[in-house]
């Protein structure tokens, strides 16, 4: 009995005791760990970043870790775990590796290692044995570390990531020693800039959108036509309008250019891009969840549309604002109708539009809205990318007679009457004269004589050689009988007592020494005035911004413009303004440039606002190589190299053409670009293929 007293006595004891410390060290765990828990794989591969699946789930209840943190489980437990957390999943982001080293078996071997198999033991002694000193080594580390069967090395000698198999561990970044091996989500990709130790190849060093080049020409090569245009997209969307307008600098850096004629890169690039549109259906454009934050984009131009895309993709919330009837600005109203058919253009942008971005026309930033109603609209920042629409004027006698007309003005007029948007008539001369060398220039020409012009000159104060217009667009214009007087600088317009324009009167002018453009600047020969007759004149002599909506509220006269009135940013490479809300780029920031910086300066833009709305600091590209090139990947000279045809470019003919608006330049062939598309040598920093490998 005194036993048992004493057990229950213990007992009770025991209890009472541990009755109070379930109250004082009470432990509570979330109930939804254990469910999340039970979504994942349960494979305890720590590729998550977190020691196992309950450590990860817990970082998710936490609001540490998003509802994809399972890499293995994908798209379906991450729509699982949102829903207990009560979350929008969105669009899935997987994280995908990428190999950016295309060299190797192309690369030469620098050393000879005798038993050493390993490239991390390789690149411990001398860094490998390559003569690339980024390229991959080859030995297939990042092979054997993959656990997933996604890695295989290929038959050039370097990995191929298998994007169906890959979970985006990480585990093949690791190992690799030479950082060729990226984890990138889409978000990450989209804003992936050229960095000066990056593995690129001298065409996609010097495009201004940064376009992967021997990718998506090696993706025609197999017939992936799809897949070029994805490629192409990731870094231009409006790969329409460019492949037709674009002056190709690119090209200018082909490696088989060296010794034979460059590819045609660009021809390649509208093959595609019409491949897409003539198919009858879009491809599929992936975007980010939504975020939340607001985005104003004011100018509806190659900037803003590539600006409005790209923060889009992102998953911000993005309003177009335009001064114009329609979007497009220059590639609309500047550019004619031969060289971009508006249907294109609107078959373009109305696929950007498609993602979910509004869009507002007719409305004058500084007229009828302001800073002030966007804040108050609830917009977290604003993109300027007003473009470049106010022409320049000679300052010189007479150039404000009847019938002259500014270059820009003049296109602009003409295409609004031409879509329909005005009833405006312009009266067109017989004899004509513009006055410039560049596109606008050129355009002016063009479209004077398809408008019935009897004789249509060009007065232009340097020669032929210095013309900043493309030179295709030079010979075009040439052989479509456009007459041309170098050497030759307008002094004064000549008009009648009607105050019409009869004649204009130039000064012959010799080629002094060069100026700060490095052309050779123009100097006038005394007594040389000569007048030639005309009975309209167009001065295309370029373009700046209209910065008049800084006269609109006290913040915005703060916004700091260059004496040339573009928009200034304290950084060419982030785009930010003084103001720090307000980033800038294209035209607006640069001054009249090509279509192509306009969208590359978009993409770099939605960069830096992106920074701004995740509370980071706004920071360049580490590394980045920012319109230079890389030192030692541009050759002299071009080993085993067999000599073949560049495609040329089908067109109407010169007799037909000049008699309509219909579009001159017409898209490659399937065989044609198949075979086009052979000469590319694949090129990656210092190694290529070789016509005699190839063979």
């Amino acid at each position: 009995m005194t036993a048992l007293l004493f057990m229950l006595f213990l007992g009770t004891v025991c209890g009472a005791i541990l009755s109070i410390a379930s109250k004082v060290f009470y432990v509570y765990e979330d109930p939804r760990i254990a469910i999340i828990e039970g979504l994942t794989a349960g494979a305890n591969c720590g590729g998550c970043g977190y020691t196992g699946c309950a450590a990860a789930s817990e970082a998710v209840v936490n609001g540490e870790a998003p509802p994809s943190v399972c890499i293995v489980a994908g798209a379906e437990a991450a729509t699982g775990i949102a829903a207990v957390m009560g979350l929008d999943p969105g669009t899935a982001e997987p994280i995908l590796s990428q190999n950016e080293c295309l060299g190797g078996n192309r690369a030469d071997d620098k050393y000879h290692y005798m038993g050493v198999t390993s490239c991390r033991a390789m690149a411990a002694l001398y860094g490998g044995k390559r003569v690339c000193s980024i390229g991959c080594i080859g030995f297939g580390d990042c092979i054997d570390a993959c656990k997933f069967d996604a890695i295989a090395l290929g038959p050039n000698g370097y990995p191929e990531v298998d994007e169906s198999k890959c979970v985006g561990c990480g585990a093949c970044r690791e190992v690799c020693p030479k950082n060729i091996i990226k984890i990138r989500t889409m978000s990450e990709r989209l804003l992936s800039f050229n960095q000066v130790d990056a593995a690129l190849a001298p065409c996609r060093q010097t495009c201004p959108a940064e376009i992967d080049i021997p990718r998506y020409i090696q993706q025609i090569k197999n017939g992936d036509y799809t897949g070029a245009v994805s490629t192409i997209r990731e870094r231009n969307p409006l790969l329409l309008s460019c492949g037709r307008v674009c002056p190709h600098p690119c090209e200018d850096k082909c490696r088989r250019g060296i010794e034979d004629e460059p590819v045609s890169i660009n021809q390649l690039k509208r093959f595609v891009a019409d491949y897409e549109m003539d198919s009858g259906k879009r491809l599929p454009i992936p975007c980010a969840p939504d975020t939340g934050k607001k985005v104003a984009i004011i100018g509806g131009g190659p900037a803003g549309l590539s600006c409005a895309f790209f923060l889009r993709r992102l998953g911000h919330s993005v309003t177009i604002f335009e001064m114009m009837p329609k979007l497009g600005g220059m590639i609309r109203y500047g550019i004619p109708e031969y060289r971009l058919p508006k249907e294109v253009l609107e078959w373009e942008i109305e696929g950007i539009l498609k993602l979910g971005i509004e869009a507002k026309t007719n409305v004058k930033f500084g007229y009828d809205f302001d800073l002030g109603s966007l804040i108050a609209s609830g917009y977290d920042a604003i993109f300027l990318g007003i473009g470049a629409w106010k022409d320049y004027s000679l300052r010189i006698e007479g150039e404000d007679l009847e019938g002259c007309h500014t270059g820009i003005d003049f296109l602009t007029k003409f295409s609004t009457t031409q879509q329909g948007d005005s009833n405006l008539i312009i009266p067109i001369g017989k004899k004509c004269a513009v006055i410039g060398g560049g596109n606008t220039a050129i355009d002016c020409v063009r479209t004077l004589i398809r408008l019935g012009a009897e004789e249509v000159s060009i007065v232009y104060r340097r020669t032929r050689n210095e013309m900043p217009a493309n030179l295709v667009e030079i010979e075009a214009a040439e052989h479509e009988g456009v007459k041309f007087n170098f050497l030759a600088a307008p002094n004064k317009v000549i008009g009648d007592e009607d105050g019409k324009v009869t004649g204009l009167e130039y000064l012959k002018m010799e080629l002094g020494e060069p100026d700060a453009s490095g052309r050779r600047r123009p100097v006038p020969v005394e007594g040389s005035e000569t007048a030639l007759d005309i009975d309209m004149l167009v001065t295309a002599i370029g373009q700046g911004p209209d910065v008049s909506f800084k006269e609109n509220g006290k913040r915005m006269a703060e916004l700091v413009t260059t004496r040339w009135d573009t928009i200034d940013s304290a950084n060419p490479e982030t785009l930010q303004t003084n103001i720090p809300y307000i980033f800038t780029g294209g035209d607006s920031a640069t001054g009249a440039s090509l279509v192509v910086e306009g969208i590359g300066g978009g993409r770099r833009a939605a960069r830096s606002i992106h920074q701004y709305l995740a509370c980071r600091p706004v920071e360049p590209v580490p590394n980045s190589l920012f319109k230079e090139n890389i030192e030692g990947t541009l050759f002299d000279s071009v080993d085993d190299i067999i000599k073949q045809k560049r495609a040329e470019m089908p067109e109407l003919p010169v007799e037909e053409r000049i008699k309509t608006f219909d579009e001159a330049d017409l898209v490659l062939q399937e065989e044609d670009s198949l075979r086009e598309s052979s000469r590319c040598m694949n090129c990656c920093r210092i190694c290529y293929n070789k016509d005699k490998n190839a063979a």
